[in-house]
């Protein structure tokens, strides 16, 4: 099945007509699985709106909803109930050929285990959306790794590279198409403190000189730390947001994150 010509137009990055709309609006989203005759609610009545810019943290434990929100934010799989909105376009309703080129245009997504091809340098690694039918962005794969600090890298497999030079890699590779928003799963999972820091500080830096919109789920305080705000999921269900301004270091916020959590555990006890 084709894609008509309305549906591939896709320009790079936030246009000037867009940079008025909220980078993503999500609004009721519901989202059910089928574990053998049990319906099983992964996420419920989900609502929140990223501004163009903005770094935001999706916090909760294992099982809270975070891969299931993502998922849904890329477009990768389709809610039950609610919207998405990436730009002002609703994603949730687009059909697949345009959900494809949509996503390659304006989306970019980064990995807890990296998923670099093994036989690929750095550079060919950062282009192959781009080869795969991505658009190309204002910055080539040469500029990227001098963005992400590893162009005298670039001509090395990933097997040569440490777990960190991966990652910046995967960080580069997401950027290639300059979209609007860049998801990441848990970017940090795989790499020890201090680069996982090095990491963080990489993401804070990206709506300055890219222009694009960072959204992170994550476990971890460290990590959620960097964001400008912080949304806490609990069993599918979004129990609050806050700003991290106030916010000392990381220890602060988990502080922050465990008093709603235990005030939420309590209020169902409660009932």
């Amino acid at each position: 099945m084709s894609v008509d010509r309305e549906e591939m137009a896709c320009g790079s990055g936030a246009s000037s007509a867009s940079a008025t709309l909220p980078a993503l609006e999500m609004d009721g989203l519901c989202k059910r699985y089928r574990q053998g005759t049990t319906s099983v609610v992964a996420l419920q009545q989900f609502s929140m709106t990223v501004q163009p810019g903005e770094f935001v943290a999706i916090m909760g434990n294992s099982g809270s909803g975070k891969s299931t929100l993502l998922n849904l934010i890329a477009g990768l799989t389709r809610p039950d109930e609610g919207t998405v909105r990436i730009d002002g376009e609703e994603i949730s309703a687009m059909r697949d050929p345009r959900l494809t080129h949509f996503r390659r245009c304006k989306i970019g997504l980064v990995f807890q285990a990296f998923n670099l091809i093994p036989t690929l340098p750095a550079i060919d690694n950062v282009r192959l959306p781009v080869l795969a039918g991505a658009p190309q962005g204002p910055l080539a794969a040469e500029e990227l790794l001098r963005l992400v600090g590893l162009q005298h890298r670039s001509t090395h497999r990933p097997d040569a590279l440490s777990g960190g030079e991966q990652q910046r890699v995967a960080i580069a590779r997401a950027l290639i198409s300059q979209p609007s928003i860049l998801l990441a799963d848990e970017p940090t999972g795989s790499l020890d403190s201090v680069t996982g820091q090095a990491i963080c500080r990489l993401l804070k830096e990206l709506p300055r000189d890219t222009g694009c919109t960072v959204v992170v789920v994550t476990h971890e305080p460290e990590v959620a730390r960097w964001a400008d705000r912080v949304v806490v999921l609990r069993d599918g269900r979004k129990l609050t947001e806050f700003s991290t301004d106030s916010l000392q270091d990381a220890g602060a916020l988990a502080a922050r994150y465990r008093d709603i959590v235990s005030g939420a555990s309590q209020e169902g006890d409660a009932t």
